[in-house]
């Protein structure tokens, strides 16, 4: 995976992300919320954003970058952009 599928799949969330936001609360299939997809969705773009970054650090520092690996989750939620 290069830095321009992480950007797609990024994108791809954020897509996602603004459809769940917008769709109305009755919209939910029976047993899996809204809320909850909304919160996986979060979870996955957290981990896009952080190797993304992972990878460009590495670059700069004269690594390769495919040694970059997706962190869990724990460690990247809520990572500000």
């Amino acid at each position: 995976m290069d830095d321009e599928d992480i950007l797609a799949r990024i994108q791809a969330l954020v897509d996602k992300e603004h459809e769940l936001r917008d769709s109305p609360s009755g919209d939910d299939a029976p047993g899996d919320d809204r809320r909850s997809r909304l919160r996986r969705v979060e979870e996955q773009l957290d981990q896009c954003w952080d190797l993304l970054r992972q990878r460009r650090a590495k670059e700069d520092a004269g690594e390769s970058p495919q040694e970059a690996e997706p962190r869990p989750i724990d460690q990247v939620e809520g990572y500000r952009q």
